[in-house]
């Protein structure tokens, strides 16, 4: 080697570390390379210095990007970076692919593992993945890591997403990058071949995919009840009786939309699993998938759940503010005053007493227990969980959550139903309109938990089929693996 090559090798490696001259190199098969020193290159470079692989940063201007990068890490040319390290992560965007088109020999052979994602769908005619591969017609190319963050790099798995899905053709560049993933603490999960890389692209674009139907649902019962809540209160006011109560509007038909959306919603997140097990006590086995709209039901429970909650907690911060507002001020003062210069007494009702603690009591407990199944819903306790004490939590105490909250709202009604005043034009109140669904379900589960019932749920998911004895045996196969 001339002095001249040996000089350009020097101009064309730098070390982040002044030590690092002394520090023998790993192996080719525990160095990874990165090419992009962006966000999301330096976090994928110091998690991956984090799990023990050796980091070479491909860069255009290796001087100028060492003292941005890791410490420990390697910083060099686009050329000699491809050459140190068998798998290589692409951690640049679409529109600056054209520098490896010189580097076709370096990264013959290699695994190329393509992070970049677009700004939106259908953005280029084909996916990002599949034309690095046309660039690169030697290289392995492995679609992956594209749904991860820099910030969920950067604080591990425990607080992110732990799931990476990848593709590819080469079944051997995909278990490479397998491996790294799981090095790395992520659950990779493959995905098939090169051509589901649009797909894959897409997945960080959705917005909310798993929460569309319930906010939708939350929206359109929310706007029902207010307009039906509105004609009823505030326009029934002004028309029989010439009374302007509008400003009613903001508080008080607030407070009562917010808990009627709140117990139909929670009663939406567990009539699913009701008619799921009504549907397998009929069919007489469990080895048939459920309708397309009762598993996509299924699948956005949590999400009714937690917007069920939300409104919950819109309802007791409307609750608590009652006594500042305004109208209630006044209200209180006019009707202390009025009482005072009448001279009148009113006697201490122990029923009432009885009925309102009573009513406040189940509401409490039911909003307490609310807040558990929240909290209980979050990864990060999920992970802490055991199956069992899972469903306990969200089965048991959940139905539990919904019977509470049912009697707190039927003790909010207690006798008015039998008065006439309440019915106006002959429409019932809101309170009662939201009681029938969450009653139907705790109808339902009850009949679900007497005995002769259960004991056939449980040897149902337990595998067994009625009438398997009389059936063909290939015919008794599970249609669900």
């Amino acid at each position: 080697m001339t002095g001249q090559e040996r000089s350009e090798e020097k101009s064309e490696c730098v070390s982040l570390s002044p030590m690092m001259e002394a520090v023998p190199a790993p192996p080719e098969s525990e160095r990874v390379c990165v090419f992009g020193t962006g966000d999301l290159g330096r976090s994928l470079g110091l998690r991956l210095l984090q799990a023990g692989y050796g980091v070479v940063f491909g860069s255009r201007r290796p001087h100028s990007r060492s003292s941005l990068l890791p410490h420990g890490a390697q910083v060099l040319g686009h050329a000699a970076a491809a050459q140190s390290a068998h798998l290589i992560f692409i951690a640049v965007q679409r529109e600056h692919y054209d520098f490896l088109v010189p580097l076709a020999n370096q990264l013959k052979g290699k695994v190329l593992v393509d992070l970049s994602n677009n700004l939106r769908k259908n953005q280029y005619p084909e996916a990002n993945a599949e034309y690095l591969q046309s660039l690169v017609p030697g290289a392995e190319v492995v679609k992956g890591f594209n749904t991860l963050s820099a910030w969920s790099l950067q604080n591990g798995p425990s607080d992110a997403n732990r799931q990476v899905y990848i593709c590819g053709e080469s079944v051997e560049a995909k278990q490479a990058v397998i491996a790294v993933a799981t090095k790395l603490g992520f659950s990779a999960l493959d995905q098939g071949f090169l051509s589901v890389a649009r797909e894959l692209e897409d997945f960080p674009l959705q917005l909310f995919p798993q929460w569309r139907l319930p906010l939708r649902i939350s929206i359109g019962l929310s706007a029902a009840f207010f307009f039906y809540l509105l004609i009823r209160y505030v326009i029934y006011a002004y028309v029989t009786q010439g009374e302007d109560i509008s400003f009613r509007i903001m508080v008080s038909l607030a407070n009562q939309v917010c808990p009627i959306v709140s117990l139909i919603m929670l009663s939406l997140c567990y009539l699913p699993g009701v008619l799921a097990s009504f549907l397998q006590l009929y069919r007489g086995t469990k080895y048939r998938r459920f309708p397309n709209w009762l598993d996509r039901w299924m699948l956005c429970r949590k999400q009714l759940g937690l917007l069920s909650l939300g409104f919950a907690f819109l309802h007791v911060l409307y609750t608590l503010i009652i006594p500042i507002r305004y109208s209630v001020m006044f209200w209180v003062t006019e009707h202390t005053v009025s009482v005072i210069r009448e001279n009148r007494t009113t006697m201490f009702d122990t029923t009432t007493a009885w009925h309102d603690d009573s009513y406040l009591s189940l509401g409490i407990l039911g909003f307490g227990l609310y807040v558990l199944l929240g909290i209980t819903s979050l990864p990060s306790v999920i992970n802490a969980l055991s199956w069992r004490e899972f469903s306990f939590v969200q089965s048991k105490l959940g139905h539990l959550t919904l019977l509470l909250c049912t009697a707190h709202t039927y003790l909010y009604g207690w006798n008015r139903f039998l008065s006439s005043s309440t019915y106006k034009w002959y429409t019932p109140p809101g309170y009662m309109l939201c009681l029938v669904l969450p009653s139907v379900v705790l109808l339902l589960k009850l009949l679900l938990i007497t005995p002769c019932v259960d004991r056939t749920i449980t040897r149902i998911r337990q595998g067994w089929e009625r009438g398997a004895d009389q059936r063909n045996p290939k015919d008794s196969q599970p249609l669900i693996p």
